[in-house]
């Protein structure tokens, strides 16, 4: 292997692991604080990639990348705020509720893929990058698009720890997550932060979704794929601390990256999986988790 191939794969890694962390938060932010899975995250990545197209495109609004970036995470902010009402909330005290949530949100998933499918069609589309070119720099070769995709999820995983750490609304949010009835028993409202915290989740899917519609053809299943690595980085990282999924993300994206090169595409998610498989059974609560379940 020489020294460009390895800065290449190093490269490749860092994307995918900057994009498998902010896509993971996003899902167990979620299973923290609702104790639930949400199969309709990777819809959420679609719809906001179809978001950030209509606003953004010279063939829809026109309005460019960044208002189109703003715009997709505020309405799908709105959108998981209203599933949530719609799909979580009437099964959140009964004793299925776990399953049942599985169901509803499968359900509202073929629905979203339906409706993206019927409002911009089957046909692949692709949203307008906000830099053009390259950064060369020695054996480093990289696009400014990428450069900013690493910028913008750095800042916004840090401020969502800010939020969850130092404001008083991330801290409701982590007593609810840590114990619902003594939450309540505080007079914290809980359905609405069960609410904002669902809402979060699918903002923060929308802008994974705006990014990775920046650098790959959409379709309205682009976001299955998505779905399955961020499952693979929670349950190998584990949801004990808000930190978690963020290490796995990067250590499953540079491991795809290397088995990519090695094995080939083929055998990688099987790879992927089998790791997950075996996290399962010799560590369940995660490579960084804690038997414990906090934020």
């Amino acid at each position: 292997m020489s020294a460009q191939t390895l800065m290449s794969i190093l490269t490749s890694g860092l994307m995918l692991g900057v994009l498998y962390a902010l896509m993971a938060f996003g899902l167990a932010i979620v299973w923290t604080t609702l104790g639930i899975f949400n199969f309709a995250h990777g819809a959420f990545i679609a719809a906001g990639a179809y978001i950030a197209w209509q606003f953004g495109s010279v063939d829809a609004f026109g309005l460019g990348f960044w208002p189109a970036l703003l715009a997709s995470v505020l309405l799908m902010f709105g959108l998981g705020v209203l599933l949530q009402y719609l799909l979580i909330r009437p099964f959140e005290r009964q004793a299925q509720m776990v399953l049942l949530t599985v169901i509803t949100t499968l359900a509202g998933a073929t629905i979203i893929n339906s409706l993206l499918n019927i409002v911009w069609g089957p046909r692949a589309k692709q949203i307008a990058n906000a830099f053009d070119g390259d950064l060369v720099w020695g054996l480093l070769r990289i696009s400014w698009q990428e450069l900013m995709m690493i910028a913008v999820v750095g800042a916004t995983l840090l401020a969502l720890a800010w939020f969850l750490l130092h404001t008083p609304l991330g801290r409701c949010m982590r007593a609810v997550a840590q114990n619902r009835e003594a939450a309540q028993l505080m007079g914290l409202d809980v359905p609405r932060l069960y609410a904002l915290t669902f809402g979060l989740s699918a903002a923060i899917a929308g802008l994974a979704g705006v990014l990775i519609g920046s650098i790959r053809f959409m379709t309205p299943t682009m976001g299955d794929d998505p779905l399955q690595k961020a499952l693979v980085v929670v349950i190998l990282g584990g949801v004990a601390r808000f930190t978690a999924p963020v290490y796995a993300a990067f250590l499953v994206g540079f491991a795809e990256a290397f088995l990519t090169y090695f094995v080939g595409l083929y055998w990688t998610p099987t790879l992927l999986f089998m790791g997950m498989i075996g996290v399962l059974v010799l560590k369940p609560e995660g490579l960084f988790g804690q038997r414990q379940r906090s934020v």
